[in-house]
This record gives C-alpha cells, structure tokens and sequence, in this order.
C-alpha cells in the first residue's frame, strides 16, 4: 500500500472522533465557540478528507452564544451509529451533554436536546451493550466542575433522550501511579472485553491510556500505549479507534501545534494474543511512538512508495453560491452564532454588514467570517470594496468609523484594511497583544482628495502571508503594511484567517449599500490552490 505522511489533516481539527460506515469513515472534531460547529468530515481512506457540513448551525443555549465564549461552547464529541440512526453526543462545560441525531453522517442532523444538565461534564462517549442497555462515560473538567483526572459512567436510554442513573467514578487517575488529567475516553467492546481509550497528561505533553475490563463498571487494568518518545509528535493521544473493511485497524489522534491548533494524525494498530493494542511503531512490547509515514487504508495496493500529495479540504471559496440566502462553503465560521443581517453572498461577492464594535477590538467581535490557518506555509488573497458614502455624511456622525479587511486572529490578532470616518478613507493595519486593551493602528496611505468631497467606492488587493513558524505579512495592492508579526493560538483553538467589517457604534446597520464586499478569496499551499 502507499505511504503518506502524517499528519494527514494539517489544521485545528481537535479531538477527533471517527466511524465506519460501509467503506466511508466519517470524522467529527470540537469546534468549541464557532458556529456553525460540529464539523463532519468523510474520507474513503482517513488520510485524503473532505468537509462536507457542519452539523450544529448555531450553538444553544442561543442568546448566550450571541457573543463570542471563548472556551466555551462544543469541547470532545463523539459520533455513534445504533439501531440505523447515527448520535453526536457532545459536551458544553458550562451547561451539559447535548445529543444531535440523523438519518445519515452527512445529515440532516437534529437540533441539540440536552441528555444531562450539569458544569464541567466533558467528554462524553456513549456505549450500547449486548444486552440492549445504553452506558455514557465522560470526563471532568476542574475549571467548572472542581476536580479532574476521572472517568464516570451512567446508564442512560438506548435513544439517548434520558439518564437512567446517577454517574459513578470508574477510574479514578489519583489511583494511579504518574496519571495526570485523565480525560476524554471513548468506549468500545471488543473479544469480550470493555474498552476505554482515553489521554493523560495534557494537551501538549501527553499520551494515550488504554483501559480494559470484563464489566462495564470495572476494575480496569491499563497500559500506556502511545507516547512521544524520541518523535517530533507531542502530546500524542485523543482520537478514536477504528478498523476498515479488510480487518486492520487504525487509531487517529492529535497533536498540538499551538498557533495551528491540533493536527490530525493516523498510527496503525495491531492487537497481540492477549487482546491489547499496540500502536505506531514499537518502542517496547507495550508501547509505541507515532509514525511519521502511515499506510494508506485500502484494499488491493501492495505499493510502499510514498504519496507525497497533501489533500487539504477545500479553503478556497469563489462566493458564487446564494441568491436570496447566504451560502457559505463548510470551512467557514462565525465567532459567535450568526445572525442572518451578518452577511449575503452570491455572484462571486461576500457583503459583509458592518458589526457594532464599540470597543474596537476585534476579540469582542462574533461577525468574523474564519477558517483555522493551514499548519504549513499558505498565502490569503481577496479584494475588499468599500462602498461610497451617502451624500452629505458628517465626520464621525450617523455611520461612525468604519473598518473593513483581512485578520489573523488569536489571543492577539493583526489585521489589514480600509477605515473610513465621514469622508476619509485610509489603507491600514492593526495590532492588538494579547494582554493589551488598545488596537495600535498604523495608516499608509490616504484615498481620499479633498475634505467635502463625494467619495466614490474604493477597493484594495488585500494579501496575507503565513510562514513555517506562524508569523505573518499583511500586503495591500503590493504595499507591506506589516512584516513579521508572530500569530498566536487562541483559546483552546489554533489562529484563524478571516473577514471582518465593523463599526464603532452600538447600531447594526445591516445589509445596506455601505456593507463591505469582497471578492472570491484564494487559499495557496506551496503555489497551489487549496
């Protein structure tokens, strides 16, 4: 078969959860405060993905998430087929475990219903057993809920609408020797034997723990299976366990790259006499270290040249969808749930409304249009138009000071545009560090002649680059504005690239002709299109 390199999604996919169906596997991933969120991905052979919908087009509680909550919102999923219906089982930390069902992975998936209200549940994986009952495992998370590092387990209804019991510690990591932040099982049965995968030991420094009994309720003996060793991959773990058509089985994990959020790995697995797993490649009769070429999945290739081709899903979008409705491609998200004023698309333009942003920072801002920034090297490209102001406008009155362009945002952001106040338009950047409250603004150029004067529409070639190491140059027709400028994570998410047009005023003005409009944005990697 042929080899291809991992990571095999190069991007902020975290947490992620994977099926089979027929020859399909479907993926799932946290999307934390984004809306929509719940992406679902489908693959033929889990390392070339596609991003075909979003299966929770805005987040509930619904007035809470009209603000961006960072940290927040959809952590660990899990994804589940019973009895023909297919469950993403969710947690919010601070509201509870939510359950969205469907016909098919690709939808159309429900609307959330809450299984078990409660702060700090996280992590939940649900498991059906022989007999027709219905078990939940989930982790805890110290921020909400006061302690950390354990498993519980609670019996539930088979349709998952219902909490049949009250949940119960099964692994306690303070038991266990060395174990630290325990968390994010997935449940399995397997050759007679209950099976929770989880992680340990942090997001950036951890490994994956496999636990077994033969009770639903335990004892658990464990292993420690995959851990970084002498690899580039750290914190290798939390993922999902999967086997294909022919019988060989897979584990699909992360690894946190910081600015570029946690990247999708795939490791091959291996079960020895006694039913345990080994993953990637040896390190000792137990454990394993991740491989950096992974077999592709696949029936009939006895090949073992390595395919270069790296398949990102695609980033690119020409706005050509829309019409009446706003139609955006699956990669797209809001930072808070949209509202339908935010935005219309169609005939190759994006028309952004120009968000109430009092404060003027960016973070504050829910109507940014964004995408997780690729984990290696890629270039941003669209043109921004902003529209002539209505005749007899008045310097900072009625409309404000209007700001529209491209960002890169984390927990500090830079961005590149124009801002328009009465009748002075500029091209200019912005910067905001993470632990400031003031946005430092630099203008390059004036576009406007003469004070008084009717300001026609004015547009600007916006471009951003991204290198190895997350740093960033924002150009504007062919100017740098900004060279240099090293991009951060944000909250529990990797930087994101996005659209923006806002207004210092605590009025939404709507879609109106003063709406920003932009052109068809192009992704690159290494010269090619994504």
């Amino acid at each position: 078969m042929e080899h291809r390199s991992n990571p095999v999604l190069d991007a902020d996919w975290p947490d992620p959860d994977v099926i089979r169906v027929g020859t399909d596997y479907w993926m799932i991933a946290s999307s934390f405060h984004r809306a929509p969120g719940l992406p679902v991905l489908r693959s033929s052979n889990l390392v070339d993905w596609k991003h075909v919908t979003n299966a929770l087009p805005s987040l509930v509680p619904a007035e809470h998430y009209s603000l961006p909550r960072r940290g927040s919102g959809v952590w660990a999923p899990s994804l589940r087929e019973h009895a023909g219906t297919f469950h993403i089982v969710y947690p919010d930390p601070d509201h509870g475990i939510f359950v969205l069902d469907a016909p098919h992975p690709a939808g159309p998936w429900s609307a959330p219903r809450l299984l078990l209200a409660g702060r700090g549940l996280i992590d939940p994986c649900p498991l059906w057993d022989e007999d027709g009952r219905a078990y939940l495992v989930h982790g805890w998370a110290r921020s909400r809920a006061g302690v950390k590092n354990r498993l519980s387990l609670l019996e539930v209804t088979p349709d998952l609408t219902a909490a049949l019991s009250a949940s119960q510690v099964v692994i306690d990591g303070a038991e266990l020797t060395g174990m630290l932040t325990l968390e994010g099982p997935k449940a399995y049965r397997k050759d007679g034997w209950y099976w929770i995968f989880a992680p340990a030991g942090g997001v950036a420094d951890g490994y994956q723990v496999v636990f077994r009994s033969r009770s639903i309720e335990g004892p658990y003996e464990h292993r420690i299976v995959l851990e970084q060793d002498s690899t580039p991959v750290n914190g290798p773990h939390q993922g999902a366990l999967v086997d294909d058509s022919e019988g060989r089985w897979w584990f699909l994990h992360f690894q946190d790259r910081g600015v570029f959020g946690r990247v999708t790995h795939v490791q091959p697995v291996r079960f020895d006499e006694e039913g345990w797993p080994h993953m990637g490649e040896s390190i000792d009769e137990v454990r394993g270290r991740p491989v950096a070429l992974v077999p592709t999945p696949g029936p009939g290739s006895t090949s073992t040249a390595v395919q270069e081709t790296y398949c990102e899903p695609t980033r690119s979008d020409s706005f050509t969808a829309g019409g009446s409705a706003t139609v955006l491609h699956p990669r797209w998200h809001w930072q808070a749930n949209p509202r339908p004023e935010w935005a219309r698309s169609g005939e190759g333009r994006l028309a952004l409304a120009f968000a109430p942003s009092p404060r003027g920072d960016l973070r504050d801002l829910g109507a940014i249009l964004t995408q997780q920034l690729p984990g290696q090297p890629s270039t941003w490209t669209a043109t921004l138009e902003l529209p002539a102001a209505p005749t007899g406008a008045e310097v900072g009155t009625e409309i404000g000071t209007e700001r529209a362009g491209l960002v890169v945002l984390g927990l500090s952001y830079a961005w590149a545009g124009l801002r328009r106040t009465g009748d002075r338009i500029e091209l200019v950047h912005g910067t905001m560090a993470e632990d400031e409250v003031d946005e430092v603004v630099t203008v390059h150029r004036l576009l406007t002649e003469e004070p008084g004067a009717a300001v026609a529409a004015v547009s600007v070639q916006l471009r951003l680059e991204c290198d190895r190491l997350g740093r960033i140059r924002l150009l504007a027709d062919g100017l740098v504005l900004l060279e240099g400028w090293q991009a951060t994570k944000g909250h529990w998410v990797g930087a994101e690239v996005g659209l923006f047009a806002s207004v210092d005023s605590m009025v939404h003005h709507g879609l109106t002709e003063r709406s920003a409009r932009f052109s068809a944005v192009v992704v690159e990697r290494e010269g090619r299109e994504i």
